[in-house]
């Protein structure tokens, strides 16, 4: 059985106000074009996912939200997850070793640099650094989520916003 992952960076947000929360920031013009595109792009190569878990940020949400409407996954179906936000590599781990083992295509919605760290070293591939609304898409080969660690993931593709032709 084949595991798919995507790790997708929040589109790009607006700068912190004055006073304002950094998980309140919300996505500026070019953030909510970007993930609508992206979810376009995911669309037209049918993804589809039995789970997207996502960072309570509302930079993070908002971006799971318009990917989700362009592939037609009911938004009440995100899933929010605390420990998404601010994560270090060890915590983003530990979330992808308990996903639901009948659920074999994730997509989390998280932050740089956790998104980026977690892909290289599940694949060992060099990222540098993902930009804002970048996904990468991992595959596991004949491993429980559990199992997942170290290199055992193949990287399939790194795709930005940059890259679409549309």
């Amino acid at each position: 059985m084949i595991k798919n992952l995507y790790l997708l960076r929040h589109a790009r947000s607006s700068e912190k106000a004055s006073g304002q929360q950094d998980i309140e920031r919300t996505l500026n013009s070019t953030g909510l074009q970007n993930a609508t595109r992206m979810g376009i792009n995911f669309t037209q190569k049918n993804y589809q996912f039995d789970i997207i878990l996502c960072s309570p940020a509302i930079r993070a949400l908002a971006t799971a939200s318009l990917i989700a409407e362009q592939i037609k996954y009911d938004t009440g179906r995100i899933h929010q997850n605390d420990e998404i936000y601010e994560a270090s590599i060890r915590t983003l781990l530990r979330v992808v070793n308990q996903l639901k083992e009948e659920w074999n295509s994730v997509l989390i919605v998280g932050h740089n640099p956790s998104v980026t760290y977690l892909s290289e070293y599940l694949t060992k591939a060099e990222i540098g650094d993902m930009t804002t609304c970048g996904v990468t898409h991992i595959q596991f080969e004949n491993l429980k989520w559990e199992e997942v660690s170290e290199a055992t993931g193949n990287l399939v593709s790194y795709e930005h916003p940059d890259q679409l032709n549309f």
